[in-house]
């Protein structure tokens, strides 16, 4: 576990914080609180002249997050948060308060919700074109490679990081299934070689697309967030996480609805059927590139921290349908 609750940090991180506030023009008017720490991240709190701010430290396996704000603010400014500062070696960055998150603005009432998802992931599909000409520079700042080419490949490393623990730690039934998994290398190369031919292309993939990471008051134009996650993709990978959360919450209606809102933002591009087995194919292959995410979020957590399972887990998932349209 990273030292970020010591005193010792924490007021380094303060004083950097009130450094970078001070070029900035902005004066710290209360405490430094702590309200969130991860084994792959932790927030500081600190109330300003300029209203409230959060100072972000990633872990070694999010770090890219910090590179890639930057990038990601210069191609699509009304979708992200302009940062206050940004200290690449240390991976921090200082940010606005954005308001609240949609989930907060709606109270957990899904009928509203679905209402202001069907909006914003049109708005998130427009980003993910907008940056597509900066994919090159978000590769080398360090996003992480998950474009369908070398999906078969980022198969094979996802099944060797849960093969341990596949031995040692799984009952006999996640061990079966996992046999079962690894012998799909084949079927993933196929969804991998059609997902490469996409007129769509490669994008950012945010791939923790939920209502929690989205703000924006209702009429304005969505902004996203908490990109600790993301990866160089089929953009289509990102519509995992919102398709099922909407259809486990609110019903396949809700969720072709949405679906059908974000494809549209691409229907220049091929044909709505061509459009929609890419996504089905997307929502599928996106589980191995997820496997790999949540290894590199747990690099700093302890053996026994309550995800340790989520790799083996999300891996085992591959050989389920992901999303039935």
């Amino acid at each position: 576990m990273s030292d970020w609750a010591s005193g010792s940090w924490l007021a380094a991180a303060t004083t950097w914080l009130d450094e970078q506030l001070a070029a900035a023009g902005i004066r710290r008017t209360g405490e430094v609180t702590q309200p969130h720490l991860k084994a792959w991240a932790t927030a500081l709190r600190a109330p300003t002249d300029a209203g409230t701010v959060w100072l972000k430290a990633a872990g070694p396996g999010t770090a890219f997050e910090i590179r890639l704000y930057p990038v990601l603010f210069a191609a699509a400014p009304a979708g992200v948060l302009e940062p206050i500062a940004v200290d690449e070696e240390r991976a921090w960055i200082v940010l606005p308060d954005g308001g609240p998150t949609l989930f907060k603005q709606t109270g957990g009432d899904w009928d509203k919700l679905v209402e202001r998802l069907v909006t914003a992931v049109a708005d998130y599909a427009t980003l993910q074109r907008e940056v597509q000409s900066s994919v090159l520079e978000m590769r080398e700042r360090g996003v992480p490679d998950m474009r369908p080419e070398v999906m078969p490949d980022r198969f094979d490393e996802a099944v060797a990081s849960v093969a341990e623990y596949a031995g040692t730690k799984a009952d006999d039934d996640q061990r079966a299934a996992f046999e079962r998994v690894r012998a799909m290398r084949d079927e993933v190369k196929r969804w991998s070689e059609r997902l490469a031919g996409s007129r769509v292309g490669v994008s950012i993939d945010h791939h923790d697309l939920h209502p929690g990471n989205i703000l924006g008051e209702p009429g304005e134009p969505a902004r996203f967030y908490d990109w600790g996650d993301a990866a160089i993709a089929h953009p289509f990978f990102s519509m995992f996480v919102p398709l099922n959360l909407v259809a486990d919450e609110a019903g396949e209606a809700a969720a072709r609805r949405l679906r059908d809102s974000y494809l549209d933002v691409f229907a220049d591009v091929a044909p709505e059927a061509e459009l929609r087995e890419e996504l089905d194919l997307a929502c599928r292959l996106t589980k191995v590139a997820r496997t790999l995410t949540w290894q590199r979020a747990l690099q700093l957590a302890d053996d026994d921290h309550k995800f340790a399972s989520a790799p083996l887990k999300t891996l085992l998932s591959v050989e389920k349908p992901s999303y039935a349209s």
